[in-house]
């Protein structure tokens, strides 16, 4: 299982470092852009003297936002080495290295102190980590007391989900693993962490997927002219995936959401040092 959880990790570190994501996603790779950023900053009380961990970093666009807008400063944690290297580049050219870095490492063992962050950021990616408990216990170990945590993520609805959607692709796009957001609740809960706010948030997985159908009809015609040269899409897949999760919003079977808490104390069996 470890072999499995490793390769699912490699795999959407490496489509997410991809110009072909680049291309259907733009810099911020999450529903609602710099809008739910923002929501979740917001929440977490950012502000100058706050040190904010952002797990799942990815290219480093949340996490350079939320550094400029509210003063904070940021320690950006992901699984793509590439993805790592273009942040630090980015923050260094926007004058924020100082105040902003990123590193490689896995959610699931995050290579941060204990009790060292003030607060913690997950966008569009804790339904992507195979095992969630460890994850949240992970967010509950490096969190100093009554530190908070803003997640927003895909949710998982009643009923089954079109075929389409059952796919490593679809992982990455955060739907194959998707939750209910009362587990997401329960994940924190189970690690010490008070869930005070559940915000549904459908609009924003609705914008997404049309941008991304429009984006997709757009990059096949220009594929089709051999105006640019995209081999690791395979469209046919990717529209009936999109289509798919439309249907799916439209039913109720997936939504958005934001989840955020604040760190009662220390869990039983999760020490300091632990």
């Amino acid at each position: 299982m470890q072999v499995q959880d490793s390769s699912v990790k490699t795999c959407c570190a490496r489509i997410y470092e991809s110009d072909a994501v680049r291309l259907l996603l733009g810099d911020s790779f999450h529903p609602g852009g710099m809008k739910l950023t923002e929501r979740l900053g917001e929440l977490l009380g950012l502000r100058p003297g706050v040190h904010l961990l952002d797990v799942a970093s990815g290219k480093g666009a949340s996490a350079l936002h939320l550094a400029e807008r509210f003063g904070c400063e940021v320690t950006g944690v992901d699984y793509g080495g590439e993805n790592v290297a273009q942040a630090n580049a980015e923050a260094s050219a926007r004058g924020l290295a100082d105040r902003v870095r990123f590193v490689t490492g896995d959610a699931e063992r995050l290579p941060c102190a204990d009790a060292a962050f003030d607060a913690i950021i997950c966008e569009c990616a804790f339904c992507t980590f195979p095992d969630k408990p460890a994850a949240a216990g992970e967010f509950a170990r490096v969190l100093k007391p009554g530190g908070r945590v803003g997640l927003s993520d895909l949710t998982r609805g009643e009923g089954e989900l079109p075929p389409e959607l059952d796919s490593l692709l679809a992982w990455v796009a955060c739907i194959a693993d998707a939750q209910p957001v009362e587990r997401y609740a329960g994940f924190l809960q189970g690690a010490g962490i008070e869930v005070s706010v559940v915000e549904p948030q459908d609009w924003a997985l609705t914008e997404m997927v049309n941008q991304i159908r429009m984006k997709l009809l757009g990059a096949e015609i220009m594929v089709g002219l051999k105006k640019i040269d995209l081999p690791d899409i395979d469209f046919a897949s990717a529209k009936a995936m999109a289509a798919g999760a439309l249907d799916a919003v439209r039913s109720g079977k997936l939504g958005y959401a934001i989840v955020a808490g604040k760190m009662r104390s220390i869990p039983q069996g999760i020490g300091i040092n632990a």
